[in-house]
């Protein structure tokens, strides 16, 4: 009997949880809500509300959310216990010895790394996507929103000690990963040219990829989260511009607000022009959307979803219309968009600073290798002989 009850109680306690997860999920996007909510306590749930609350970026918000949750995961894999705070130093090097590892040392050491009763826990939840160890960056990003959220709930942790330092330092030395682009084709003019070919009729899904397509490559490669979360509220119609050969072109303005590089209270604002205005305006149309979420599920009875659409959504998207295209879908992804912007971009000779008023990049550095890559692969340097 007190079992039963204590039953119920959990399910009541996790019933809440999505009921408070569903409060905010127009602020914070997430998938798998229902898992989140077991997997996540009432405290990282209140922790993300008052985060909100606060007006902390959609996207910042969402990387931690989905941080949390692996975290979360782990822990429970690991330990079978959720996360304690503050962590003690153990288990940050658990973590670390989890993550990075040697895998020369693994084929004469089965028990070094991950061990593999956690590696399929979390392989079978859907959280570990990977063979081998993960890369430097993401396990350094992981430690830092575990930090970053023992201090908002008021405490100290060991982050910076020694120990850890050292840890991670040799762990890197053990662990080389060459870095690979996030997308391993850039999406430039002639590739996005093919794959709109794929979104030529009328259905509600071939204008809602179209509009997709076009609108994120010609913002400046909008991020997939941008693009998925983007608002009616967010678009202003803005003067046509005028043209020589030809009508004036529609024009709109998309108010980002605040994004992963800009300041707290900057609003980021891109335009576009012409034939994606055009493919944007056909799909809210057709769709009847005039508030709320621009982008949203389409299923298979043609019938639009009112829930927004989630950006794994957008990445899935760029791949199948790859596919439909005759391309190789594992080569494209949603940064591809982003990338080929900038690179088509340097390839019809429009200056680094115009294209980084549109795109939003913040890093000449990061912008200009795909300008550095277009240049010198069909440069004089390149054709000496």
């Amino acid at each position: 009997m007190a079992k039963s009850r204590k039953s119920a109680q959990d399910l009541s306690t996790v019933e809440g949880r999505i009921a408070e997860l569903d409060t905010i999920a127009a602020v914070l996007p997430m998938e798998r809500r229902d898992e989140l909510a077991e997997l996540l306590t009432d405290q990282d749930v209140e922790t993300l509300r008052h985060l909100v609350n606060e007006g902390m970026g959609e996207n910042t918000l969402r990387a931690l959310a989905s941080d949390l949750a692996y975290l979360q995961a782990w822990s429970l894999a690991a330990t079978a216990k959720s996360l304690p705070w503050p962590a003690p130093e153990a288990l940050l090097l658990k973590f670390v010895a989890h993550h990075l590892w040697d895998p020369h040392k693994r084929e004469t050491d089965p028990d070094h790394g991950m061990p593999a009763e956690v590696e399929l826990s979390l392989r079978g939840q859907g959280f570990l996507k990977v063979t081998g160890p993960h890369a430097p960056d993401t396990v350094r990003r992981r430690l830092a929103t575990w930090s970053t959220l023992t201090k908002w709930r008021g405490l100290s942790g060991v982050f910076a000690s020694p120990a850890l330092k050292s840890a991670i330092r040799l762990a890197v030395r053990a662990t080389p990963r060459p870095r690979k682009r996030k997308s391993a084709k850039a999406v430039t003019g002639d590739v996005l040219a093919k794959m709109l070919t794929t979104c030529a009729s009328d259905s509600l899904r071939d204008l809602r990829d179209r509009a997709i397509l076009m609108v994120a490559f010609a913002s400046g490669g909008r991020r997939r989260s941008e693009i998925a979360g983007l608002r009616r509220e967010q678009l202003t119609v803005e003067p046509p511009i005028v043209v020589e050969s030809g009508p004036p072109l529609p024009s709109l303005a998309i108010h980002l607000g605040r994004t992963k590089t800009s300041g707290a209270d900057h609003d980021e604002v891109v335009y576009l022009t012409g034939r994606p205005v055009e493919a944007l305006e056909a799909w809210m149309t057709a769709a009847k959307i005039d508030a709320g979420s621009v982008f949203r599920k389409v299923d298979r009875w043609g019938n639009v979803s009112k829930r927004v659409l989630d950006p794994k959504s957008v990445n899935d998207i760029v791949k199948q219309r790859a596919a439909m295209a005759g391309l190789e879908p594992g080569e494209f992804s949603a940064h591809g968009l982003r990338s080929g912007y900038l690179t088509e971009a340097a390839n019809r000779g429009i200056p680094l600073p115009e294209a980084m008023e549109q795109s939003r990049h913040r890093s000449v550095q990061q912008a200009s290798r795909y300008y550095n890559n277009a240049t010198r692969r069909s440069g004089r340097a390149a054709r000496l002989l």
